[in-house]
């Protein structure tokens, strides 16, 4: 491919003039695309405002155009959609492509690392500051380590290769200083011939934006190591971030939810707690819902699950993932069994082209202060399913039963009205609302600058800050 050839479509693709930042990120691109090094990868890094996600919906559309193969994935669900969207081409989550599910030999579900049957294909994936490289939630899946497994399963087709791109401003994967998916020096740890670009400049047409101006100075507190004191929030002079004083939240999330509907407004806090306070007074004061779960409940999925995909035949998805976002239906059934309370609903996935799916959920989980179920209450729960089974005579017989149990394999879901930053992030809604809780300047730390940071830039159309203090608050010009 001839690179001039490339970056004339790209141009091409974008309809307006590049920014020297982006026509320095086409150089750069054309190089990458067109080193014979099979182990080449780049890195393409962009704060909000600077035209990244324009430019990455640009080079996927010049490449398509020139009959070239790619395969665009994100983290989550709903940042899948929203690539797909901006891009308008098909993509998916980074899991559900790179992993299939293990043969049951009588234990637990899991995932190992698929084999790559694509020839000539760049994979590019999207909000990469969210692929994590650290043991944990990804237990069950190929290594643990997501990275890891993701550059092997790329790398391990023919003539395939990689392009990240992301937002090191963003909060990193939990565990973890930084995001080790945009730091060059790591993937040249896997033997990779690393190409890197930065856009850093906030475009023209986006400097008239609240949300991005006051996003830009959050941001260079992070980047130009000025966290200092707690950043002041410019409001005048900009339609898209107001000011919502508790007493008039309800009121507002009312109108939000008429203007733009429930799927595109949430409110991000800081904790589990925090969010729960809000769920609970968004379900009793804004929808007038008395019923602990009534149709129509916005839920997120709070700990991956294989059961009820694979159930379901012509099923899109091959798990349900932590993070997916579903809205309920029809509920039925309620019981009470092993010390919890669960469920049976029909569930609607809107960022799955609205794939709907019966379950069983569990109701304790929906306002817990923890994460999901504790270590603790999972185990409460597969000594009682197994004591149901305690007639038959084989332990392997009686794992199976289990493994197949509907409420051992019981969904765990929270409200989604009302979520922590980790859990929006990755996704995008027309109205954002911040809660930061209670701050004073000895709070601040790096962690509380990219969180707001990330939290400011969920925000596509409106950004409403929740009793946000005056102390933090530029003074209004005279």
């Amino acid at each position: 491919m001839i690179a001039d050839e490339l970056a004339f479509h790209i141009r091409q693709a974008m309809g307006l003039e590049p920014t020297g930042e982006q026509q320095h990120a086409m150089g750069v691109f054309c190089q990458f695309a067109a080193d014979p090094d099979a182990h080449a990868v780049m890195v393409m890094r962009g704060s909000a405002g600077t035209g990244k996600t324009t430019l990455a919906s640009a080079i996927v559309r010049a490449w398509v155009a020139l009959g070239q193969k790619v395969m665009l994935l994100a983290p989550t669900g709903r940042a899948a959609k929203v690539f797909a969207l901006n891009s308008g081409h098909a993509a998916f989550t980074i899991h559900r492509k790179i992993y299939r599910q293990k043969a049951f030999t009588g234990d637990m579900s899991g995932f190992n690392l698929n084999d790559n049957l694509h020839r000539d294909t760049l994979f590019i994936i999207d909000e990469a500051s969210m692929v994590s490289n650290q043991v944990g939630a990804e237990a069950s899946f190929g290594s643990g380590r997501l990275l890891d497994d993701l550059v092997a399963f790329v790398y391990g087709g023919a003539n395939c290769r990689l392009m990240l791109i992301g937002d090191k401003a963003q909060l990193p994967p939990v565990g973890e200083a930084e995001s080790p998916a945009l730091m060059p020096q790591f993937l040249e740890g896997y033997g990779l011939k690393t190409y890197c670009c930065d856009l850093n400049e906030v475009m023209r047409q986006s400097r008239q934006s609240g949300i991005l101006y006051n996003a830009t100075v959050v941001r260079s507190m992070v980047t130009h190591d000025r966290a200092t004191a707690l950043p002041l929030i410019r409001f005048r002079g900009f339609a898209d971030i107001l000011q919502v004083p508790g007493d008039e939240l309800i009121e507002s999330l009312h109108s939000s939810y008429g203007e733009v509907g429930m799927d595109e407004a949430i409110v991000v806090t800081r904790s589990n707690k925090r969010a729960n306070i809000y769920n609970r007074g968004i379900r009793a004061s804004v929808l007038g819902r008395e019923e602990e779960l009534c149709t129509g409940d916005m839920l997120i999925v709070v700990r991956n699950n294989y059961h009820w995909a694979a159930k379901e035949k012509q099923c899109p998805l091959e798990f349900i993932a932590n993070g997916d976002r579903v809205r309920v239906r029809r509920v039925r059934n309620h019981q009470k069994l092993y010390g919890f309370r669960f469920a049976d609903v029909w569930l609607e996935f809107p960022d799955y082209d609205n794939f709907e799916l019966e379950a069983t959920i569990m109701l304790d989980s929906l306002l817990s202060e923890a994460p999901a179920l504790t270590r603790e209450q999972g185990d409460a729960l597969f000594q009682g399913v197994l004591a149901d089974y305690a007639d038959i005579p084989l332990k392997h017989d009686r794992m199976l039963k289990v493994r197949d149990d509907r409420y051992f394999n019981a969904l765990q879901v929270k409200y989604a009205y009302a979520v922590t930053c980790h859990k929006a992030q990755g996704g995008q809604w027309e109205h954002v609302y911040v809660d930061q809780g209670y701050m004073t300047d000895d709070m601040l730390t790096p962690s509380y600058i990219h969180w707001l940071y990330t939290a400011f830039t969920r925000a596509t159309s409106k950004l409403f800050l929740v009793n946000w203090p005056r102390t933090q608050t530029e003074e209004p010009v005279d």
